[in-house]
């Protein structure tokens, strides 16, 4: 069973992209689960077909504790078998959302959600989070692998490496690797070469570039993965391609994160950022 952790940029499009290529396992012949790591709660719907799950924080604050909880209520089944799972959080302005997700895995741990014929388990980590409990699926050793969905914004490069940060950070204690940058295109000038010069600096690789395209959001309106809306559309393929290059990968790799100034320079390079000489 291979653990997988997605991590990028708010609103990059990472839960997007975690269950589009997470139906292309499935499609397949793999068994899949997704555990949503995020209070939003929205990493399953486009699998279930539906605006939301209960959430083990939410029916767990109604219940009065975890433990009044049955596995069924939280584990649900959708496209293809792939089952799944949202950890929720606390209400807005109470308690700690990172608490929610240790409670969650250690919730499902306890009672068998881990299956062992589950081929992949992928965890979709709030935003560029990679500290207390939003870090415990690679502070804990519970996924090896991580992927980092970024684009050619600035934002999103800062919060790739900042994320390889954390990795780097648990790569000794935790034996977690980096196995790429998923790059879901924003359209930006020199994009695919941008996101493949700051992999290499990372020591990582590019492992797919996902253009864009507005099919993506057509489904999304009908709560659903594009291989499942609609399996012929060139953007069905894409995901497949990322699927397989995920179920295929063995570049796993500790980063090796660049400074502010080199990110900056890297950008300055491409032409996207002007020098503050350029700008005197």
């Amino acid at each position: 069973m291979r653990q997988i952790a997605i991590y990028g940029k708010g609103g990059i499009g990472k839960s997007t992209t975690t269950q589009n290529l997470v139906a292309g396992l499935a499609e397949a012949g793999h068994k899949c689960m997704i555990v949503g790591c995020d209070p939003k709660a929205d990493s399953t719907r486009l699998i279930l077909n539906r605006k939301c799950q209960n959430t083990v924080m939410d029916l767990a604050r109604e219940r009065g504790t975890v433990e009044d909880l049955q596995i069924e209520e939280v584990l649900l089944t959708g496209y293809r078998g792939i089952r799944c799972a949202e950890s929720g959080g606390p209400e807005p302005g109470v308690g700690c959302a990172g608490r929610g997700v240790i409670t969650a895995i250690n919730f499902l741990e306890e009672n068998g959600a881990y299956q062992t014929d589950t081929d992949f388990v992928f965890y979709d980590v709030l935003g560029d989070v990679v500290c207390g409990g939003f870090a415990m699926p690679i502070r804990e050793g519970k996924a090896k692998e991580i992927y980092i969905v970024t684009s050619g914004e600035m934002m999103a490069m800062y919060a790739a490496n900042n994320i390889s940060r954390g990795v780097l950070k648990y790569a000794q204690s935790g034996g977690v690797r980096l196995g790429g940058l998923i790059c879901n295109s924003r359209e930006t000038d020199k994009e695919f070469e941008l996101i493949s010069e700051l992999a290499s600096k990372l020591g990582t690789q590019l492992i797919h570039f996902v253009p864009r395209d507005n099919e993506v959001q057509r489904a999304e309106l009908r709560r659903k993965t594009v291989i499942e809306y609609s399996p012929q559309h060139a953007q069905a393929e894409q995901y497949r391609v990322l699927a397989k290059k995920i179920a295929d990968n063995t570049n796993f790799v500790i980063p090796t994160p660049i400074t502010m100034d080199e990110l900056e320079k890297l950008l300055m390079d491409f032409g996207i950022m002007e020098s503050e000489e350029a700008l005197a």
